[in-house]
């Protein structure tokens, strides 16, 4: 059975920095694209960046690109997301994700982790 959680989520201060691990079991996240999502209340979820299984290739919503990395330890089987220059909008639950095989769709999901960015 698949499992994704999340942690490291917080309070903290516009400008600071933040770094979300995704412990995976029931899969190795190295044979997957592996995905951070994140939702506002009230919001839909938004993706937030992805990293492939084979070449460590990497995608980012225009959003984050250049403040916010994705990164893997396959020994760990965990997935990162390192946030820097964080901003109040940047406030959401961020959510873990493995996409399946062959498609674009993610169909399993950590329990979320709550950031907050104040001013």
């Amino acid at each position: 059975q698949v499992q994704l959680v999340e942690s490291g989520g917080g309070l903290v201060q516009a400008g600071g920095s933040l770094r979300l691990s995704c412990a995976a079991s029931g899969l190795t996240i190295r044979s997957y694209y592996m995905g951070w999502f994140r939702q506002a209340s009230g919001k839909e979820r938004e993706f937030v960046a992805r990293i492939s299984g084979s070449d460590d290739s990497t995608v980012y919503a225009d959003s984050v690109k250049g403040r916010f990395t994705i990164s893997r330890d396959n020994a760990k089987n965990t997935v990162y997301l390192q946030m820097n220059m964080l901003k109040v909008e940047d406030t959401d639950v961020y959510y873990c994700a493995k996409r399946r095989i062959g498609t674009s769709r993610y169909d399993s999901w950590g329990q979320g982790t709550q950031v907050t960015v104040s001013s």
